[in-house]
């Protein structure tokens, strides 16, 4: 090995350390990204032009490919929420559940609500500014610690619906579908058994750290934004519940609707067919139109923002950006990382290790999503570039796709994972106040789930 080539795999863990503490001290992100990729680009001798210009900014995992391609899901979610706070629609949802479900089970309703969502196929980003508003009511009137929300969020909508539940229409899923030949049920028994583990582990360590709030006096704190949705329990105008439900069913309805029709009716030629295929197809443009059509009946239905709509939805514009920005960074610098020799070399390096062949595929893929920040880029790069080795290996196909899925969305919610930097910037909360819970529900447990699966793999 080459004194550049151990210089160049220096840098990439010296760089992806720094991300990473720089991320947990609270220093801006984007500031962040760009130091750490800065230091990839000189320690792997890639051109800066070319790093910084195209591979960070304009490649197929640059910032600004990020940003351009869901900007408008930011953006419609963003205002989405803006309106159901300044209407008093979200806080008379969350009043209504806790007088029927009772406060103590805030955590149990934001897991299971966020895992039907994504389950269901509504795209993670979706779900974060859908169910935001509602949490912070539902968090507030249960006087539970926004730390313990993320958590709770980042359970039902990143863990288990996204790489486990077999038939989940997650990227993720497809991706492993597409590269293997296999149906999204592939590997089915271990999915449930890992979704199980996941979630059995999740609740159980939210009720433990709920537990122990109250025990320490801790509860609830508004943030910044959060004010123009903090509830006055004295202020009356609030709409009726049932009315302030209308909004958001009628946004997961358009989202979730068209996956049903077309599964259940088929392909067809009419111009309704085309449009079901349309909306099913688009994991980004349907759920934005949806958020925007929920966003105009919000104001057509509640006095108290309708003469004010045009003010509130132009703030929720403003308050998509920095999470826009924010998540773009951290993927340009895992744009910059697939770019160097060290990264290519990683892969012949983990198939040549001797490991069974189990083992090496879960330390291959988890290496480089944990690098990529990204469970569906690496799972992507994993795939394209390792997948028929392992199938080589011995190991079926099914259970590829299964556990190679289930491996990278376990170190890819290290600190600079974009959705867990887009999370903690929609809901006003640092790397150092929230991460440890999150980084327990979405790396520690999920890992420990994929493992225990690929135990039962060996055995059988």
């Amino acid at each position: 090995m080459t004194l550049a080539t151990l210089t160049g795999y220096a840098g990439l863990l010296a760089a992806l350390a720094l991300l990473i503490w720089l991320a947990l001290r609270g220093i801006n992100i984007v500031f962040a990204a760009l130091l750490s990729a800065t230091v990839v680009i000189v320690s792997n001798g890639l051109p800066v032009a070319a790093g910084l210009g195209d591979y960070f900014a304009f490649g197929p995992l640059g910032a600004f490919t990020f940003a351009g391609r869901f900007f408008l899901l930011f953006a419609a979610g963003a205002m989405f929420g803006r309106v159901m706070g300044d209407s008093h629609a979200a806080s008379s949802i969350a009043l209504a559940m806790v007088r029927r479900l009772g406060p103590t089970r805030v955590l149990w309703i934001t897991v299971l609500s966020t895992a039907l969502l994504t389950y269901g196929g509504v795209v993670v980003f979706v779900v974060i500014f859908a169910m935001y508003p509602l949490g912070v009511k539902l968090l507030q009137q249960a006087d539970i610690p926004k730390r313990l929300f993320c958590a709770a969020l980042a359970l039902g909508s990143g863990t288990f619906t996204l790489t486990a539940l077999p038939g989940t229409p997650s990227i993720h899923n497809v991706i492993s579908s597409a590269a293997l030949g296999t149906d999204l049920f592939a590997g089915g028994w271990l999915g449930a058994l890992g979704s199980l583990i996941m979630f059995g582990l999740g609740m159980w360590y939210l009720e433990t750290q709920r537990h122990r709030a109250i025990a320490s006096g801790e509860g609830f704190q508004p943030g910044p934004m959060d004010r123009h949705i903090a509830i006055d329990p004295g202020e009356s105008g609030y709409p009726h519940w049932a009315l302030a439900l209308l909004p958001p069913a009628l946004v997961l309805g358009a989202i979730l609707l068209p996956r049903v029709l077309t599964a259940l009716l088929g392909e067809g030629t009419g111009p309704g067919y085309q449009l079901l295929a349309f909306a099913a197809s688009q994991p980004v443009i349907w759920p934005s139109l949806a958020l925007f059509g929920g966003t105009l009946v919000a104001v057509l239905l509640f006095r108290e923002v309708r003469h004010k709509a045009l003010r509130s939805i132009g703030e929720g514009t403003q308050d998509s950006i920095l999470p826009l920005i924010n998540t773009a960074a951290v993927i340009g610098f895992g744009g910059v990382v697939t770019h160097t020799e060290g990264f290519q070399q990683f892969a012949q390096l983990m198939l040549g290790s001797g490991l069974p062949p189990l083992l090496s595929m879960f330390t291959s893929i988890s290496m480089i999503s944990a690098i990529t920040g990204s469970a569906s880029g690496g799972l992507q790069i994993f795939m394209s570039t390792m997948a028929d080795s392992y199938l080589a290996m011995g190991i079926e196909p099914a259970t590829l796709h299964r556990l190679a899925t289930m491996a990278a969305g376990g170190f890819d919610s290290l600190p600079h994972c974009g959705a867990v930097v887009a999370m903690l910037t929609i809901t006003g909360l640092s790397h150092r106040e929230a991460y440890r819970d999150v980084g327990v529900v979405t790396v520690a447990i999920p890992v420990v789930a994929t493992l225990a699966c690929m135990l039962v793999a060996s055995l059988l």
